[in-house]
């Protein structure tokens, strides 16, 4: 199927096409998934894992994939999007979804599949490939995110706002100087106290610092649903308060359990949310790594030579397995 401008200039991606099935799955813990598959029912299966934790899929992410070609399947992770409760921490660690991701895969009677994942769905993909490397047959990652502790400080404790030092300033404000020495936990305090002016006032300046350095060209962030903010603040700095439920550089000291498998990195070079040192990190020493540093590029999915790649990445896989 020929590829169709999308919305962000030079990528070509595929036109959208609605899914072939919608549904939702009892995870157990109180937790309902939402799940739906595209493309072609028969074809290579790929599970798609967003961004956050918290961030939820979109139309946008079936737009990377042939849909003649493959299977696709994504999900909202638990507590957002339009899986439920929603905005919930309870029963929410990175074991739960690697769970969440076999229920799935059982579910929809697949035997091995494609695992696509950028940013926090990178850390995600890592997790559960990992954890079960004979369901995977191969691995799809941007914006790596490895989970350390070095990535966090990085990202707030200041080193990123070396670079935005005016948007670093915004997102410090609502914090008091006596506790702006542990950022994630001053506003995992606010985000979680119960009173629903203070969570949603916290869930925006939140996101807005986030997704203020995810792309090149972002004057000003636009603003996103109390909703939206609310899960993905929560999500995240529950998650980032926990260390991700990892241990520090598990995804590294347990990257032999899926050497044999192959894996693509699409890193923008000027990512400054997920810096490229980490992409590099992982993919030193594997033979079966393709690290693709991506020139005038950041961290976003839609940053278009990023999407590009992606379009590019799957098209090759495509041609292997046709």
């Amino acid at each position: 199927m020929d590829r169709t401008s999308g919305q962000i200039g030079a990528a070509r991606l595929y036109p959208h096409i609605e899914p072939f099935e919608r549904r939702k799955i009892e995870v157990g813990d109180g937790h309902v998934i939402y799940l739906e598959q595209s493309g072609n029912p028969e074809g290579p299966p790929v599970v798609v894992l967003h961004g956050g934790p918290g961030g939820g899929c979109s139309p946008f992410m079936r737009r990377f994939f042939d849909p003649a070609h493959y299977r696709v399947v994504l999900f909202d992770q638990r507590g957002c999007g339009l899986s439920t409760p929603h905005a919930s921490v309870t029963a929410n660690t990175t074991q739960h979804l690697v769970a969440d991701i076999e229920t799935i895969r059982h579910a929809l009677g697949i035997r091995r599949w494609t695992v696509f994942g950028g940013s926090w769905g990178a850390t995600l993909a890592l997790a559960y490939a990992e954890t079960h490397p004979g369901q995977v047959s191969g691995l799809v990652l941007r914006g790596v995110f490895l989970a350390t502790q070095s990535e966090l400080d990085w990202f707030y404790g200041g080193g990123a706002g070396r670079f935005w030092p005016e948007r670093w300033r915004d997102f410090c404000a609502p914090i008091p100087p006596s506790e702006q020495d542990d950022l994630i936990a001053a506003y995992h305090r606010r985000l979680f106290s119960g009173r629903a002016q203070e969570e949603k006032h916290h869930a925006r300046q939140w996101i807005l610092w986030e997704n203020g350095l995810a792309g090149m060209d972002i004057a000003r962030p636009g603003a996103a649903s109390d909703n939206y903010a609310r899960a993905f603040a929560r999500l995240e700095c529950h998650y980032f308060q926990n260390k991700c439920f990892l241990d520090e550089n598990q995804l590294l000291r347990d990257r032999h359990l899926i050497e044999h498998l192959p894996c693509t990195i699409v890193q923008g070079r000027y990512d400054m949310v997920c810096p490229p040192i980490n992409a590099w990190r992982l993919a030193d020493g594997w033979r079966g790594c393709d690290l693709r540093l991506i020139p005038g590029s950041g961290h976003a999915l839609s940053e278009p030579r990023i999407a590009a790649e992606l379009v590019t990445v799957m098209d090759e896989l495509r041609g292997q397995t046709a």
